[in-house]
């Protein structure tokens, strides 16, 4: 993993490849637009890539709810680097920007299948969340950090 360097996208062009990133991980495989990657928070948000070579391996996004809870969402990881700390890395940096700016609480709604990742990572479940327009089952998870 030495060879991934994580950053915020810096321009234009790096924002579309994040972009098309996240839409071709989460979003494309159960047939939702690229438009529907953008919500209210999208330009307030905290971004960050793990870049390997020029290409976008892994992401995530930080917004908050209120001053005290910070939200995350939007994380993937391309599969040939799953189970190789990029998933780790990204959650450590969003975490360390959210304490940065003074949150008390992180809270996201994870896919059912990847609960015992975060779980790996102090998260626990408080609900079953209902709000995902995806048809994929989520659960509410937080973290008091």
């Amino acid at each position: 993993m030495n060879d991934i360097s994580f950053k915020q996208p810096e321009n234009q062009e790096e924002f579309i490849k994040y972009n098309l990133f996240r839409w071709e991980i989460l979003r494309k495989p159960i047939g939702k637009s690229i438009e529907s990657l953008k919500d209210d928070y999208e330009d307030s948000s905290f971004h960050l890539i793990g870049v390997k070579k020029e290409q976008i391996v892994g992401c995530g996004r930080l917004h908050f709810n209120n001053p005290n809870e910070a939200q995350i969402r939007y994380m993937a990881v391309d599969e040939k680097y799953q189970r190789n700390g990029v998933g780790k890395e990204v959650i450590r940096l969003l975490e360390k920007e959210a304490k940065r700016q003074n949150a008390k609480k992180i809270i996201l709604n994870a896919r059912d299948h990847v609960l015992d990742f975060y779980k790996k990572f102090g998260y626990i479940a408080v609900k079953k969340y209902d709000g995902s327009d995806t048809d994929i089952p989520h659960t509410t998870m937080e973290k008091i950090i």
